[in-house]
């Protein structure tokens, strides 16, 4: 295979699990070095062991206010500069809205929603200056369809819709493309919230797909010409009935 992203240097957020973790591999292998950010400190030093001199780990909670601010600072002492930064890390919370409670929407507002918005505040002056990049959001199905059973969930990746566009439309005369992918149910932990009668018909219909269908099409998005911008990519299981 073509290390088409050689001598590129991407940042993605959640990369210790999932979505973030199959992409990881994806970049790696296209020849990226990768900043691995997660609060896992012990998952990270695992995956930096078996991934090799190109996978740098980044420690971050992004529910932490400070640590949110100090991502991006703390990655460029790391690394030279960023290429990419993609903005994986995500929450869930399924059910009606009666279910749930004042500090769980907080939590999934404020990572889902104001952690990618701050990350990509963060960056802006880099990417700036150097007049080229790449940020990329991992939103959701759910981020174009009113799905009755996660009405948070749903909420929070509408609001990722419009931010990654509106942001699009600003940074684009400054070499800086901004995409998202929309993925349906993948298999990952953020399913274990779902109602267990839906995550039951999902699995026995053949409606889930793996992290690394996601990973693809990032990927695809990433090595584009720099003509073209991927605005969103909605990477559904074909049995999946929304």
């Amino acid at each position: 295979m073509a290390e088409r992203l050689n001598g590129k240097i991407a940042a993605i957020t959640g990369a210790a699990s999932g979505i973030g973790l199959a992409t990881t591999k994806a970049l790696l292998a296209e020849g990226a070095t990768v900043v691995m950010v997660d609060r896992d400190t012990a998952a990270l030093e695992t995956l930096i062991a078996e991934l090799g001199d190109k996978a740098i780990a980044q420690v971050t909670d992004l529910l932490d206010a400070d640590s949110c601010d100090a991502m991006i600072p703390e990655i460029l002492d790391k690394v030279p500069h960023i290429d990419i930064l993609y903005l994986n890390a995500g929450t869930y919370i399924g059910g009606d809205l009666d279910e749930t409670n004042s500090a769980g929407i907080d939590r999934m507002l404020n990572l889902n929603v104001n952690a990618v918005m701050k990350n990509t505040l963060g960056v802006i002056p880099h990417m700036k200056e150097r007049g080229v990049g790449d940020i990329w959001v991992t939103c959701s199905v759910a981020g174009h369809s009113a799905i009755a059973w996660e009405p948070v969930y749903s909420g929070s990746k509408w609001a990722i819709t419009c931010f990654v566009q509106t942001m699009r439309r600003q940074l684009r005369e400054h070499g800086i493309r901004v995409g998202q992918v929309s993925p349906g149910p993948v298999v990952s932990a953020l399913l274990a919230d779902w109602p267990e009668e839906n995550l039951r018909k999902a699995k026995e219909s053949g409606s889930l797909i793996d992290p690394e269908e996601v990973a693809d099409a990032v990927v695809y998005a990433l090595t584009r010409g720099r003509n073209v911008t991927i605005r969103d990519m909605i990477v559904l299981p074909t049995n999946f009935d929304i």
